[in-house]
């Protein structure tokens, strides 16, 4: 077994610090010593330390313990995670236990057995850097949460986009779950948040997963995590994204292009209301309120063929459908503005109006892709264009005729494409065959799901 972790060995004696060192260096990839616990702070201040061996008794002739409860107490003030085994005498149970009610994490009486040392040990590690680890991911979220400014909430006043947020209001309070369903650009995404938002989870933090970018062989470990050794590379423990979201948010993006064999694992997951490790025989509680998205129609989803409805039920208790722009075209004046404004100011310019040419132009359009497609055009306007207002030549639009996009300034006397551009219509083109499925678009273009995801984001798509 490889040596992993860093131990820090806390005692006045100073044979009992020669013998861990010796004992421990061997399993552990470091191992400091000290006999002053005064110096304690300023070591895990200083070194990476999984875990503390603390001695209990420090004064000549000292054995009730006192001065190891102030000290265990002094090191918890300062580092309120840190992992504390204590070490009593021989039938101090008493001690022990009264360490454990202010935080110690275990015991060792002494004299210690070496297996049961480096195996308490082992465990502290392993309990330290899953802490680190979903901290830090239950962090990341918060920091997406704390993030979410006025330019992600929602936008328009439109019946039907009043119709969702009047949805969202009612199930947003509740734990029920929900579903999500819209074409491409719609700012699925962005509902998710809002409900999290006013969900009486919103202080845990939402952890959002794109299944339609999980390799088949990697799902049971993004998701419901692994042990050290479970598979080749398997180096060290590692936290699924399902026990990161405890207490908290879950939102399962793509989870129309989920295949067969994957939507039982992740039913029986939510069913049981618990998880696995690969490599574990122990399975782990789940508290999450989970909400799911998917670009695939209705019609499409009641297909047993392509989706388990044992599935779909589990996670449509309440379901949203995202209308499409098109059918929202009163809200476009406001995404307009509030997009002109936002991209003006990302890119240090001045906020230039409209004209009344490029208003109907583009109130008029279909918009194939949705807020998405209005959002990047804004930005390429932005950026390129040159007058004191925003001109229809300055927006890339579809023509009716061969979908591709264009802008009309660039289609006057000039057929030149760029590979870029052509990549760039192929993605699209493919996608709006296939009604936003990322799976058979990719296998029409002979690409994988990962490698369309990249060029999607790649092309802001």
């Amino acid at each position: 077994m490889g040596k992993t972790g860093n131990i820090l060995v806390v005692d006045d004696d100073q044979d009992i610090l020669i013998a861990a060192r010796l004992l421990l260096k061997r399993h552990f990839s470091s191992v400091s010593t000290t006999n002053r616990p005064d110096q304690v702070k300023e070591i895990l201040n200083d070194r990476d330390i999984d875990a503390v061996l603390l001695d209990m008794n420090f004064a000549l002739g000292e054995d009730t313990g006192t001065e190891g409860l102030h000290w265990l107490n002094e090191i918890l003030s300062e580092k309120p995670d840190m992992i504390i085994i204590v070490i009593t005498a021989h039938g101090g149970v008493e001690l022990a236990v009264e360490a454990m009610k202010r935080g110690a994490t275990d015991f060792i009486t002494k004299p210690w057995e070496n297996e049961k040392l480096v195996s308490t040990l082992r465990t502290a590690v392993r309990l330290a850097r899953y802490g680190r680890e979903t901290e830090k991911l239950k962090n990341r979220s918060r920091e997406i949460q704390h993030s979410l400014n006025h330019q992600d909430r929602m936008i328009g006043d439109s019946d039907a986009i009043k119709q969702v947020m009047d949805i969202i209001l009612q199930a947003a309070p509740t734990d029920a779950n929900i579903m999500i369903l819209g074409e491409n650009g719609t700012g699925k995404e962005l509902i998710a948040r809002e409900i999290h938002r006013q969900s009486l989870r919103k202080d845990n933090g939402i952890i959002t997963v794109d299944l339609g970018a999980i390799s088949e062989n990697l799902f049971e470990s993004e998701l419901f995590g692994h042990k050290k050794g479970a598979f080749t590379d398997a180096r060290e423990d590692r936290t699924g994204l399902m026990q990161a979201a405890e207490g908290g948010t879950l939102f399962l993006d793509e989870i129309g292009n989920l295949p067969m064999a994957l939507q039982t694992k992740l039913l029986t997951a939510l069913e049981r209301r618990q998880v696995t490790p690969v490599g574990s025989n122990k399975s782990v509680e789940i508290d999450i309120r989970l909400i799911s998205a998917t670009n695939i129609s209705p019609e499409a989803l009641g297909q047993d063929n392509i989706f388990r409805q044992d599935l779909r039920y589990r996670l449509n208790t309440v379901e949203i459908h995202v209308p499409p722009l098109r059918d929202r075209r009163s809200d476009i004046p406001l995404l307009l503005d509030h997009f002109v404004r936002h991209y003006a100011k990302k890119y240090n310019q001045l906020v230039r109006p409209i004209s009344k040419n490029a208003h109907k132009m583009l109130a008029d359009y279909h918009w194939p892709g949705n807020i998405r497609e209005l959002r990047h055009g804004v930005e390429r306007a932005i950026i390129l264009g040159k007058a004191d207002q925003l001109e229809a030549t300055d927006f890339p639009i579809r023509t009716d005729s061969n979908d591709a996009i264009f802008s009309p300034s660039e289609a006057i006397g000039d057929e030149k494409i760029t590979l870029e551009e052509l990549e760039k219509n192929a993605l699209e083109n493919a996608l709006r065959r296939h009604q936003g499925n990322i799976s058979r678009a990719a296998k029409e273009l002979g690409i994988t799901r990962a490698s369309l995801y990249r060029r999607m984001e790649k092309h802001e798509l």
